[in-house]
C-alpha cells in the first residue's frame, strides 16, 4: 500500500496542518471571545450567554478555583455535569489556570465515580445538583476537599435566582454552589499562569480491556491540532460568528467537546446546549428555535429523532452538517435523516486517544457511503496485521495511528502505554479497518471485545466483574449484539452455581445497581459452561455465534 494513499483523493484539503498555530486551546478561546464578545455563546433553560458573559464568568470561577479552593497548575478538577451552561464556564476556567478537567459521566454509580476521583488524584468536583447522592456515597474514599454543586440555569453572572433543581445531598454540607463561588471569585484577584501546548488539558477516561478504565492524557496540543484538522476538512461550517450549533451527545463525551464545543466556539458559533435528548418534544422545541446550521449526533440519537413526528416541523434548511461518530452509522438512518433534512449524515471515526478525530468524511463528499472517510491531515494510518505487518488495499488489519492529535499515553499507566503502542509509535486503536484504493477507511470489526452502546465504550470484564459479585453467579462472559436502537447491546451468558436461584430481573437490578445504565445488559441468558481455550480463557466469539 502506497504510503498515505488517501492523499491522491484530497483535492483542496491541506495535506498538513500547523499544530502550534495556537500555542494553547487557551489562546484559541480567548481569542474568539475577544472577536465575538457581543454575539450568543451558549442557549439552555431560557438562558444566553454571550461570549463576554462566558469570558468574565470563566474568569471569577478561575480565580475562585485558584485563590479559594487552591487549584495549581497541573492538579485535577473533576466536572460531573449534563450539558449545562456551568459546563463551558467551568472548562474554560479550569483550563485558564493550567489544570486538568477530568470529564466525568453524572450517571456513573458510586463505584464507578470513586474509581475515577481516585484514579485521577482529583481534589476539586463540580458536580450536577441530581449526582450528589452518588458522590455523597463515596466521597470519604476520595481525596476531594472541595464541592462545587450546580443546578440547571446556575451560571452565576446575573442576579437572581437560578431555575431549581434537585436538592444537594445533605452529608454534602460544606459544598458550595456555582453561582457562590463565581461571586466569591469577583472579590479576588487572579494570577495570571503561563499554558503551553504540552500541558495536559484533559484526562478522557476509556474502559479497559483488563481491568478498570484508564484516562487518555490529551494535551493542549492535542485539541489544538484536532480542531485545525477538524476545520481543513469542513471549511464550510467554520463561517466566523454565522454557525449555530445543537448539541445534545454530552459534553462530558471528546466527540461533543471537541467538535460541538471548542471548534465552533473558535469561530463564534451559537450553540444550543441539550441536557435531556430523551425529552423528545422539548428537544424538537429547541431544534425548531435554533434552526441550525451544525447538527452532531451518534446512530442512536439520528434515529430516536427520525421517528418523532415533529422533526418535519423544523426549519432544515440552513443544515450544512449532519455529523455522525461514537459508533456505526446505519444507511437506512441515514437515508430517513436526508428525506427529512435534506443533509445526509457525514460519518466519521476516532477514540478519546485521539482527541477524537482519526478519519471524517470531508466537504467534497456528496452521500451517504458507509466508510468513516479519509484520515485527517497531519496523520498517518497503518493497517497492521497480527505479525505487525502492513497490509495492503482491500485487506484487514488493526488500525494504527501516528499524529499531533493522539495522547501521549494513559495517566499514570506505564505498562498500559506499552502495550498501546508499536515500536515505531503507532497507537494500537484495537478497531479492524480496510481502506479501499481512494482512501475511504471502512470498519469492520474490533480486535479489542470492547462493545459500543449508543456511542459509548463497554468492556465487558468490567460487566462481567459486577455481574460475577452476585450471588450465585459462578462465571459470566459478556459480548456485543446487534441492536436495531442502540447498535449494539450487550449479552450476558451465565452460568448458575450449584442450588443457586439467580433469576434475569435480580441480576439485572444488581447491575444496574453498580453501573451506568448503558453498560446494563439487555440479555441475561444461562448455560450450563461457557466455551474455553484449552487453557481456560473463556471463548467470546463463539458466545456471539449463539442465538
Amino acid at each position: 500500500m502506497n504510503k498515505r494513499h488517501w492523499l491522491q483523493s484530497y483535492g483542496s484539503i491541506p495535506t498538513e496542518i500547523d499544530a502550534d498555530r495556537y500555542p494553547s486551546v487557551n489562546a484559541l478561546l480567548d481569542g474568539a471571545m475577544r472577536q465575538f464578545a457581543a454575539k450568543p455563546a451558549f442557549h439552555a433553560f431560557g438562558q444566553t450567554l454571550s461570549y463576554a458573559d462566558v469570558d468574565r464568568a470563566a474568569h471569577a470561577f478561575a480565580t475562585y478555583l485558584q485563590q479559594v479552593a487552591g487549584v495549581r497548575k497541573g492538579d485535577r478538577v473533576a466536572v460531573m455535569l449534563p450539558n449545562l451552561l456551568a459546563f463551558p464556564i467551568a472548562f474554560i476556567a479550569i483550563a485558564r489556570i493550567g489544570g486538568v478537567q477530568v470529564n466525568v459521566n453524572p450517571l456513573y454509580t458510586a463505584r464507578e465515580l470513586e474509581h475515577q476521583l481516585n484514579d485521577a488524584g482529583a481534589e476539586v468536583v463540580v458536580v450536577y445538583n441530581g449526582a450528589t447522592p452518588t458522590l455523597a456515597q463515596t466521597i470519604g474514599r476520595t481525596r476531594i476537599k472541595t464541592v462545587i454543586t450546580v443546578s440547571p440555569g446556575d451560571w452565576g453572572n446575573r442576579d437572581g435566582a437560578a431555575m431549581p433543581g434537585p436538592a444537594v445531598d445533605a452529608s454534602l454540607s460544606d459544598a458550595i454552589t456555582f453561582s457562590a463561588a463565581i461571586a466569591e471569585g469577583k472579590t479576588r484577584q487572579l494570577e495570571p499562569v503561563e499554558v503551553g501546548g504540552h500541558d495536559l488539558l484533559f484526562l478522557q477516561y476509556t474502559g479497559g480491556t483488563t481491568g478498570p478504565s484508564k484516562g487518555a492524557a490529551l494535551s493542549h496540543r492535542n485539541l489544538v491540532a484536532n480542531i485545525e484538522q477538524f476545520k481543513a476538512f469542513m471549511p464550510d461550517v467554520q463561517r466566523p460568528g454565522e454557525e449555530v450549533v445543537v448539541t445534545a451527545i454530552p459534553l462530558y463525551h471528546i466527540f461533543a467537546l471537541m467538535v460541538n464545543f471548542l471548534t465552533f466556539f473558535s469561530v463564534g458559533a451559537a450553540n444550543w446546549l441539550v441536557a435531556n435528548p430523551r425529552d423528545g418534544d422539548a428537544f424538537i422545541d429547541v431544534l425548531k428555535a435554533a434552526r441550525p446550521t451544525v447538527f452532531a449526533g451518534v446512530n442512536t440519537l439520528y434515529a430516536s429523532l427520525v421517528a418523532h413526528p415533529r422533526l418535519k416541523e423544523v426549519d432544515w434548511s440552513r443544515l450544512r452538517l449532519g455529523a455522525g461518530g461514537g459508533t456505526a452509522v446505519i444507511d437506512v438512518v441515514s437515508a430517513r435523516w436526508a428525506s427529512i433534512t435534506g443533509s445526509f449524515i457525514r460519518e466519521g471515526y476516532g477514540l478519546s486517544e485521539t482527541s477524537p478525530i482519526l478519519t471524517f468524511n470531508p466537504q467534497s463528499i456528496a452521500a451517504f457511503n458507509a466508510t468513516v472517510g479519509f484520515p485527517v491531515p497531519s496523520t498517518d494510518v497503518l493497517l497492521l496485521d497480527e505479525q505487525d505487518r502492513a497490509v495492503g488495499v482491500g485487506e484487514a488489519g488493526e488500525i494504527c495511528v501516528k499524529g499531533p492529535q493522539v495522547m501521549g499515553g494513559y495517566w499514570n499507566q506505564p505498562e498500559a502505554n506499552a502495550k498501546a503502542f508499536t515500536d515505531d509509535g503507532y497507537f494500537r486503536t484495537g478497531d479492524v479497518g480496510v481502506f479501499d484504493a481512494a482512501g475511504f477507511l471502512r470498519i469492520v470489526d474490533r480486535k479489542k471485545d470492547m462493545v459500543i452502546v449508543s456511542g459509548f465504550n463497554v468492556y465487558p470484564n468490567e460487566v462481567e466483574a459486577v455481574a460475577t459479585a452476585f450471588p450465585g453467579v459462578a462465571e459470566c462472559a459478556c459480548v456485543g449484539v446487534p441492536d436495531e436502537r442502540t447498535g449494539e447491546a450487550l449479552k450476558l451468558f451465565v452460568v448458575r452455581a450449584p442450588e443457586a436461584d439467580v433469576t434475569e430481573q435480580a441480576l439485572i437490578a444488581h447491575c444496574r445497581a453498580g453501573m451506568a445504565a448503558y453498560k446494563v445488559p439487555k440479555i441475561v441468558r444461562f448455560v450450563d459452561a461457557l466455551p474455553k481455550s484449552p487453557v481456560g480463557k473463556i471463548l467470546r466469539r463463539e458466545l456471539r455465534r449463539v442465538e
